[in-house]
């Protein structure tokens, strides 16, 4: 049992990332924090805002969550302050071990071998698995701006079976009659998700300063539509909307912050740069901090004008924000907001699709994950196998699956991986004392502590079935590990 516990000295972890990754260091400090934007402002506020106001019921009326209504500003705050004191760990952990596996790198440092293992399956929930429903997204707000151009894709095609399947709208809902059939099979395909993961993969295949000049124009382009959205939108405010302000009190606004936490995922992500970043001791804190910033305050604002704009319920769509100013009578910033979004969506799946990868490769030069893993392509320069078959899956999980039932899959997920990363900065101070730390958290025990805790509140905000769907994605992962992992792990059969 104790060799289940054993943690890879953070020297072996260091030489690592500056001796064998074979990964370019390319990108500064606005770089990632670029790369944070274009992670973070994406499907949280372009779509499952919609839900985390409105709440989300079953066809059969059945309410799964309550939504938060206008006070879902006080969602966004509350989640804000959560990934503030998670990011304040990360930022101290990044710049120790500026490593491509992230959080996991981070708890094979302070909490072991089987802990670490745990994390790395789980951020396969918030980068892989949370990428498609960041497809999905991306897919309704592309029908939007295709229709405006008057071109209309038969709905078989653009909405995958679970979505069908599980949608409280009748039309959406009857696509299960309608569709065509194979041997008595409805075919239900989302055919632009699939395509648009399939064209991010290929892009980040062949290089990743190509993929960071990429998000830093879809970057401008997302801000630009946000402003625009804010500056029509706040002209166009019906304060009679915002009563009342909490209309399931704080039940609604825990559970609205549960959701649309969806929204703050991709901050952590930039961890996954650090084998690629110049001076990371300095650059990954600024990167972390500085995006996660800047966009709390733009959820706020946005958040404000949407609940404005129309009645909450009236935001329940996959499109949220184009819909709000399309019930305003404002169709012209519809469509611009629906063209942005695509834009920005596209972002997000770029940094996600980055991400996931590098932590597989992480894991593989372990020896946790198989030799093939690892591999880096010799002119590219890039984890070429990881990126493609991660792009494969993802891009097949978004031709059927419905992105409201991932979003609390990858929430839950992710939480666990933030607060155990919270655990595992405050471990390594009692631990290596003395080790040396470019960014130091003040009061560590205290931020620490309200971090773990904080995340675990905000876990408890999600229906049942998503822990049920943790607890089978845990024990699954635990079975690879006893498998291949721990038989092949290179700490235990190497010594490093």
């Amino acid at each position: 049992m104790s060799q289940l516990f054993t943690r890879k000295p953070i020297a072996s972890l260091v030489a690592d990332a500056e001796q064998a990754s074979g990964l370019r260091r390319v990108l500064g400090a606005g770089d990632l924090i670029m790369l944070s934007i274009g992670a973070v402002i994406g499907a949280g506020i372009f779509s499952s805002i919609g839900t985390a106001a409105a709440g989300e019921t079953l066809p059969s009326g059945e309410i799964v969550r309550y939504g938060a209504g206008p006070a879902l500003v006080l969602s966004f705050v509350l989640l804000g302050v959560v990934c503030g004191l998670a990011a304040l760990c990360y930022a101290e952990l990044a710049s120790m071990i500026p490593q491509a596996g992230s959080a996991y790198a981070y708890s094979y440092a302070t909490l072991g071998e089987l802990v670490a293992w745990i994390i790395g399956w789980d951020l396969i929930l918030e980068y892989a698995v949370g990428n498609v429903a960041v497809a999905i997204a991306w897919s309704g707000y592309f029908n939007s701006v295709l229709t405006g151009f008057g071109i209309h894709l038969p709905g078989y095609l653009t909405h995958g079976y679970r979505t069908a399947l599980l949608s409280s709208e009748p039309e959406i809902h009857a696509l299960l009659q309608t569709a065509p059939r194979i041997a008595g099979v409805p075919i239900l395909l989302n055919i632009p998700a699939f395509a648009i993961v399939m064209l991010i993969t290929w892009l980040l295949y062949i290089g990743v300063k190509e993929s960071v000049r990429a998000n830093n124009i879809m970057v401008a382009v997302k801000l630009l539509v946000l402003v625009v959205f804010v500056g029509v939108g706040v002209t166009h405010i019906d304060t009679a909307n915002f009563v009342p302000f909490a209309p399931n009190g704080w039940r609604g606004i825990h559970q609205g912050a549960a959701i649309v936490f969806f929204a703050y995922i991709g901050f952590d992500a930039i961890s996954t740069a650090a084998e690629e970043t110049k001076n990371p001791q300095r650059n990954m804190p600024v990167g972390i901090l500085g995006g996660l910033a800047v966009c709390t305050l733009i959820y706020v604002i946005v958040g404000l004008v949407a609940t404005g704009l129309v009645p909450y319920q009236e935001l329940k769509a996959a499109d949220p924000l184009a819909q709000a100013l399309q019930i305003a009578g404002l169709g012209a910033a519809g469509w611009i907001v629906s063209l942005g979004a695509v834009v920005s969506l596209t972002a997000v799946l770029l940094v996600f699709q980055y991400g996931q990868p590098r932590i597989f490769f992480a894991m593989a030069r372990d020896g946790l994950l198989p030799k093939w893993a690892s591999k880096v392509h010799p002119k590219y320069r890039t984890p070429h196998v990881t990126t493609l078959v991660t792009g494969v899956l993802v891009a097949l999980g978004a031709l059927a699956l419905d992105e409201n039932e991932i979003y609390d899959l990858t929430n839950i997920g992710t939480l666990s991986a933030f607060a155990i990363v919270c655990i595992g900065v405050l471990v390594l101070r009692y631990t290596d004392p003395s080790r040396q730390r470019p960014f130091r958290v003040i009061a560590l025990p205290v931020v620490a502590v309200a971090g773990a805790l904080s995340c675990v509140y905000v876990m408890f905000g999600l229906p049942r079935h998503a822990w049920e769907r943790f607890g089978i994605w845990l024990l699954v992962g635990l079975a690879i590990y006893v498998v291949y992992g721990f038989r092949n792990s290179k700490l235990r059969t190497e010594g490093r």
